[in-house]
């Protein structure tokens, strides 16, 4: 399965309108993301990335194990992804330490979901990288969901040639407030 995502920078009360007149709003959730790096490979040299997401919302907290794989595109953040449930994330967290998993840094965001012609659009709000819009949608159809987010981009006013493709994780380190490694994801 592929998670099929674009991504651009954004102003949300600009956006927001057009999001509501096309969708409906799913929630609104704080996610605190954990990147670990691995002790055999580098995952900023393979773009992948090994992530723990806590995720605060309404009626609890959850969390979520998320490997992504490569980008598998050119013009997109489009990429392999496999997530699972998490029943104890301290548990976890000792785990992967044990086995030689590093937190290399940690990238806190406010996130508004809405439902909209199939995918889910979101308002992202990043600590100290700020306002961002993604359309993404879980796929095997590569091509097709990547045609029809940017077909639906287009709808939102933004042009697909415009797409962010660097991670949030990158910004973050990028921007010197996550710490940690060079790693990627």
């Amino acid at each position: 399965m592929y998670e099929v995502e674009v991504k651009f920078r954004a102003d949300h009360d600009a956006v927001r309108p057009l999001v509501v007149e096309r969708g409906r709003h799913v929630d609104t959730v704080v996610q605190r993301d954990t990147y670990y790096d691995a002790p055999h490979r580098s995952f900023a040299d393979t773009d992948e990335a090994l992530r723990v997401r806590r995720e605060d919302h309404e009626d609890g907290t959850e969390t979520r194990l998320t490997y992504k794989g490569p980008l598998v595109d050119e013009v997109s953040k489009s990429r392999e992804e496999a997530e699972t449930a998490v029943g104890d994330a301290e548990a976890l967290a000792t785990a992967l330490e044990r086995l030689g998993f590093e937190p290399a840094a940690t990238v806190e965001k406010r996130r508004e979901r809405y439902a909209v012609e199939g995918y889910t659009v979101v308002l992202d709000e990043v600590s100290g990288v700020g306002e961002f819009v993604e359309i993404e949608r879980e796929s095997d159809d590569l091509e097709a969901a990547r045609e029809g987010a940017f077909a639906l981009a287009r709808e939102l006013g933004f042009d697909p040639e415009d797409g962010i493709r660097e991670s949030y994780l990158g910004m973050v380190l990028a921007d010197g407030t996550g710490g940690g490694s060079d790693a990627s994801g």
